[in-house]
């Protein structure tokens, strides 16, 4: 046994954007992120599995991102969008070398350079049978990696206003998992590792009722664990240092309360107090190597600027400079210089590693845990360069003797919990509460999403016998829509004032069409021409089942409910 151990997990989330436009605030997002990380990612960890390493990444997949990537629809939308990029490549390369444009040799090579990357990308959706979701599947069917769930559309389940609708949210999204992996998943990411403890409510007849914690949910659905933030488990403050690249760069930060310091850490896992669930806890130090805007990575100068395009092309020709410089200012793009620098960032991260664990050795006599989490997207698309270096952060782990770099559930296999805990409320957001998603912009979302909710149950619960085929396909599209209005990322758009039209346009057409599709039910004036539309547009889960949402609690929950 070494020092101890490395978890490395990446949460891998988007909106559903299929069928809802396309840009600036749509479909080409997806693909954006489909061609710069998912595609590269699939492909570095079947170049390690090729050196003969297995990469041992914990790789969340929300079960909507897994609807799209699969759909067929999307596949062939991807083939375009990366054509239309070779093409402007192309078109760029006929425009340089140009004597009035400066620098314009070194435009024409980066123009050939993308014409490069484009048609390598291609030739990789390609050898990938264009199946992105069977592709990772592959992996974790060899064992190289190991793939968790989350709830259904990423809906905040703190704020969800009954238990009905927090369960119908990972029942969902565990019989996707296993329509999609061919087995059933032993971990989940809490969307936005939002938890909410058990609480106690005093009805006016006296009578208490029991709000069971975000765990028992997991537990209801043989979930055997998940992950949480720091501040959760070590108590203090919330550094408000992660996840400040990309969307998180604009939103308010509003400290956490402190809380007394617990005298734990997330060098070890923890059971949950109430059900023989696990946690993991993110270690806040490592992260912050990743996440940092002022000292993290990617905002190292020598790598590719996110934000400045080519006004005619679209193509990303320079880098990131400085951070004082405006996007006027930047200077070009080097691919090669910004290699050698992933070089340098993969050294210092793994070592940084390597020491963590063996200082915590050494002070405590007890092999060690780091778990680090990251949004897969930062890789590759926010930061360009991001899956190289994590390949090469896996290869030199890997190659360090003392680490061992592990899967979750792994870990947890070979070092069960010895402490139980309780969480408080908490998130990986901003500040380390609710307010990114509950808040003087978001507050007129929840009663609309709690309404919905209410009346999704009362349906389910009249209707659990109906034999009527249009009925029920009225009952699981207006299932569908509800999941689709409660995802965290309406309110988390609106917060960030990254889309926040677009955020509230697509959060009041999912309200529009559960209660269209209600009002078809009630009334019996059933439109099977919008029905169809509806679910055309709105179509994943094909095997949803609204009686999924009559939640009957088990006997032991029940028990725990009893004041």
């Amino acid at each position: 046994m070494g020092f101890g151990s490395f978890v490395l997990m990446l949460h891998s989330h988007l909106p559903y954007y299929r069928k809802h436009g396309m840009w600036p605030s749509g479909e080409e997002n997806l693909y954006e992120c489909m061609a710069e990380t998912y595609l590269p990612l699939l492909k570095a960890l079947n170049e390690l599995k090729d050196e003969g390493i297995q990469a041992k990444i914990t790789l969340g997949i929300t079960p909507i991102l897994t609807e799209q990537l699969a759909d067929p629809e999307i596949k062939t939308g991807l083939i375009a969008y990366l054509n239309m990029r070779l093409n402007a490549a192309k078109e760029d390369v006929q425009r340089y070398p140009n004597p009035k444009v400066p620098h314009s040799e070194h435009l024409a090579f980066l123009a050939k350079w993308y014409v490069n990357y484009y048609e390598q990308l291609l030739n990789d959706f390609d050898r990938y049978h264009q199946d992105l979701i069977g592709g990772f599947k592959a992996l974790q069917d060899a064992g190289c990696i190991e793939i968790v769930t989350s709830g259904a559309t990423h809906g905040f389940s703190p704020l969800l206003g009954t238990h009905e609708a927090v369960n119908a949210q990972f029942k969902v999204g565990i019989e996707s998992y296993k329509r999609h992996f061919g087995r059933s998943p032993n971990g989940a990411w809490l969307p936005e590792c939002a938890y909410r403890p058990e609480e106690k409510e005093v009805l006016p007849s006296g009578k208490v009722k029991i709000h069971p914690s975000t765990d028992a949910f997991l537990y209801e659905n043989d979930l055997k664990y998940f992950f949480t933030e720091y501040h959760a488990i070590e108590g203090g403050v919330s550094s408000g240092a992660r996840r400040v690249i990309g969307v998180y760069g604009n939103i308010q930060y509003i400290p956490l309360p402190a809380r007394p310091a617990t005298g734990l850490s997330t060098y070890e896992a923890y059971w949950m107090r109430n059900y023989p669930v696990a946690v993991l806890g993110r270690n806040d130090r490592a992260s912050f190597q990743v996440w940092s805007a002022a000292d993290g990575y990617p905002g190292d100068g020598l790598y590719r600027e996110f934000h400045r395009k080519d006004d005619q092309s679209g193509l990303h020709y320079w880098r990131l400079t400085s951070k004082e410089c405006d996007l006027g200012q930047k200077m070009l793009y080097d691919p090669i210089l910004a290699e050698k620098q992933t070089h340098l960032n993969s050294d210092h991260f793994s070592n940084l590693i390597y020491h963590q664990l063996k200082d915590h050795y050494e002070a405590t006599g007890r092999p060690g845990l780091v778990m680090v989490a990251f949004d897969t997207e930062l890789f590759g698309h926010w930061w360009f360069e991001g899956v190289t270096w994590l390949k090469q952060v896996i290869q030199k782990i890997h190659a360090s003797d003392g680490v061992d770099f592990l899967t979750a559930s792994e870990y947890l296999e070979t070092h069960s919990p010895e402490a139980a805990i309780e969480l408080p409320e908490s998130t990986w957001g901003q500040g380390g509460h609710y307010w990114v998603w509950q808040n003087h912009q978001t507050e007129w979302m929840w009663p609309q999403i709690n309404s919905a909710e209410v009346k999704m149950q009362a349906l389910a619960q009249a209707h659990q016998n109906e034999s009527d085929t249009l009925k029920r396909r009225i009952l699981n599209q207006a299932f569908r829509e509800l999941l689709l209005l409660q995802s965290s990322d309406w309110p988390f758009l609106v917060t960030t004032f990254q889309a926040k039209d677009y955020a509230v346009e697509r959060f009041n057409e999912h309200k529009d069409r559960f209660w269209a599709l209600v009002q078809m039910l009630e009334s019996s004036n059933i439109d099977e021409s919008q029905l169809s539309q509806f679910e055309y547009e709105d179509n994943p889960f094909p095997a949803i089942n609204y009686q999924w949402y009559a939640y009957q609690q088990s006997p032991q929950l029940q028990a725990a409910a009893k004041p």
